[in-house]
C-alpha cells in the first residue's frame, strides 16, 4: 500500500488495511462538509488578505469550494474512504477542480484547528435545532393548557393521589422545564461560539495571519486565546450532550405520563392514530410506541455524553486521535433528541382528553384532607400539626363508611373536632380545592389563566 498523499511524505509505506479502517473517518464526518467548506472559505479569504497567497489562487479556491458545495448539497460530492476524512475529501476534490492552487489553501491552519472549527460550528447550529424543537414543544403544551384551564386531574406525590390540579397546570409545568432547556442550550451556544481556526496544529503559526478575520466571518464572537485549547477542547460538546440529556430525561418524564394516561387503568387521553400503533396478534390495542421510543432515546442520549466524556477524562493537551470519537456520539444524541421534540411535540397537539375521567380520578384518594387541616387553622385556630392529625382521622373514617370526604356527615367530623361547622364543607370538594390555589404559581384556573397570558406573549 503506497503512503498516503495528503499527508505520507514522511513514510516510505501506507497503513495496513485494519489501520486504514480505524482511522477512516468519512462515514460519519461527512456530515461536517459544509462547515468545512465554510472554514476553508473563511481561511482562504483571509490568506489572500494577508498577502499570504496571491488573489488569483484565491478567486481559484472559493471557485473551486462553490462547486464543492454544490456537489454536496446535491447529493453528487465524491466522498472517498482513501482520503480518511471530510478535509482532505475536500482538498483532494478542490485539486481535482482546480489543480496546483489547492495546495495553498493549507498554508497556516492544521487538521487540528480545521476540525475543532468544523465541529464548533456544528454543534452551535444544533443548539439552535433543540431551541427551535423545545419551542415547537412548548406551543404545543400551551395550547393544550390553553383548553384546560378547568380541567380537574389529580396531582400525585409518589404516584399516589395528593392534591387536585389542573391539566392546564400540569403542562404549564413542562413548559417552565423546556424553558429551562432552552436556556441551556442557548449558554452552550454562548460559550462555544469562540473560533479555533489559525490555532493550527497547536503552537499557532508563523505566517501573519489575522485571526480575528476567520473569526468575524464565521459569525464566532472572538479568536480563542491559547492555541493548545483551541485545538483540544471538546468541553463545548460535552456541554451540548449534556444540555441534551437534561432536556431528553425531561421529555422522557412527560413521555410515561403519556404512557401511563393512554392506558386503560387511567384512561386521561386518547393518543391521535398518527401517534399510536396496534399488534400484529391482538386488533384491540392502541400501543402508545411513539411515547415509548421517546422515553427510550432518553438512554442514547445519556450514553453519548457518557462516551464522549469517558473520551476526554484522561488527554494530554494536546490534540490526540482520540478526539475523532466525538464527532458521533455528538451526531447521534442531536439526532435523537431533534426526533423526540418533534414526536412530543406532535402527541402533546393531538391527544385528547377525557374530562371526565380526570375528575373522576381526581375524586379517589381523599384528596382535599389538606383544605381540611388548612381549615381547622384559619377557622378553628387549630395548630396545624393537631389539625394534620383531626384530618388523618376524618379521612379514615370516610374510608371506612365508603364516602368521600366531602360527603362524610358532619356529625361524625364533629365526633373529631366539635369546632367543625358547616362551613367547612365549602373547601372539601375538588372544585374549591382548586380554585383556593391561589398563592402565586399555584393551580387555581386565575393563575393558570395569568400564567398562560404570560407564556403566550413569551413564545411570540
Amino acid at each position: 500500500m503506497t503512503a498516503n498523499k495528503m499527508w505520507g511524505g514522511r513514510f516510505s509505506r501506507g497503513p495496513s488495511a485494519i489501520m486504514a479502517e480505524i482511522n477512516n473517518s468519512i462515514d460519519f464526518d461527512k456530515r461536517l462538509a459544509r462547515e468545512d467548506i465554510a472554514g476553508s472559505e473563511a481561511h482562504a479569504a483571509m490568506l489572500a488578505a494577508r498577502g499570504i497567497i496571491d488573489k488569483a489562487d484565491a478567486d481559484s479556491i472559493a471557485a473551486g469550494l462553490a462547486t464543492i458545495r454544490k456537489e454536496v448539497d446535491s447529493g453528487s460530492f465524491p466522498f472517498r474512504g482513501e482520503f480518511e476524512d471530510i478535509h482532505m475529501n475536500v482538498e483532494s476534490r478542490l485539486a481535482e477542480l482546480i489543480g496546483a492552487a489547492a495546495g495553498r489553501l493549507h498554508t497556516a491552519r492544521s487538521r487540528n484547528d480545521q476540525v475543532a472549527t468544523d465541529l464548533r460550528l456544528w454543534v452551535r447550529d444544533a443548539c439552535g435545532r433543540a431551541d427551535e424543537g423545545a419551542l415547537g414543544f412548548q406551543r404545543a403544551l400551551l395550547a393544550q393548557a390553553e383548553r384546560h384551564v378547568e380541567t380537574i386531574m389529580p396531582g400525585f406525590t409518589h404516584m399516589q393521589p395528593a392534591q387536585p390540579v389542573t391539566f392546564g397546570h400540569h403542562c404549564l409545568a413542562y413548559i417552565e422545564m423546556a424553558e429551562r432547556d432552552r436556556g441551556r442550550f442557548a449558554d452552550a451556544a454562548k460559550r462555544l461560539n469562540e473560533s479555533p481556526l489559525g490555532a493550527a496544529a497547536l503552537a499557532g503559526t508563523t505566517y501573519a495571519i489575522d485571526r480575528e478575520a476567520t473569526a468575524s466571518r464565521l459569525g464566532f464572537d472572538r479568536p480563542m486565546r491559547n492555541s493548545m485549547d483551541a485545538v483540544s477542547a471538546r468541553d463545548f460538546a460535552l456541554e451540548f450532550l449534556g444540555a441534551s440529556a437534561i432536556a431528553a430525561s425531561n421529555l422522557s418524564r412527560l413521555a410515561e405520563e403519556i404512557f401511563l394516561w393512554a392506558s386503560p387503568a387511567f384512561g386521561f387521553i386518547r393518543l391521535p392514530d398518527a401517534f399510536s400503533t396496534g399488534s400484529s396478534i391482538m386488533p384491540q390495542k392502541r400501543n402508545p410506541d411513539a411515547a415509548e421510543l421517546v422515553r427510550a432515546k432518553t438512554g442514547r442520549i445519556l450514553g453519548a455524553f457518557v462516551t464522549l466524556l469517558t473520551v476526554m477524562k484522561g488527554l494530554p493537551l494536546a490534540y490526540c486521535k482520540d478526539l475523532q470519537e466525538d464527532k458521533e456520539p455528538v451526531f447521534a444524541a442531536s439526532d435523537a433528541l431533534d426526533l423526540a421534540y418533534a414526536a412530543m411535540a406532535g402527541m402533546v397537539a393531538e391527544l385528547t382528553v377525557d374530562a371526565a375521567a380526570m375528575k373522576r380520578a381526581a375524586e379517589k384518594g381523599y384528596p382535599t384532607a389538606t383544605d381540611l387541616a388548612d381549615w381547622l387553622v384559619a377557622h378553628a385556630g387549630t395548630p396545624f400539626r393537631e389539625a394534620h392529625a383531626i384530618a388523618a382521622k376524618a379521612v379514615a373514617k370516610a374510608e371506612a363508611l365508603g364516602l368521600t370526604l366531602d360527603k362524610l356527615p358532619l356529625t361524625e367530623l364533629k365526633k373529631l373536632a366539635p369546632e367543625i361547622t358547616g362551613d367547612v364543607y365549602k373547601v372539601l370538594s375538588i372544585e374549591t380545592s382548586v380554585a383556593a390555589r391561589k398563592s402565586y404559581g399555584g393551580t387555581s384556573p386565575e393563575r393558570v389563566r395569568e400564567q398562560i397570558a404570560f407564556w403566550k406573549d413569551r413564545l411570540k
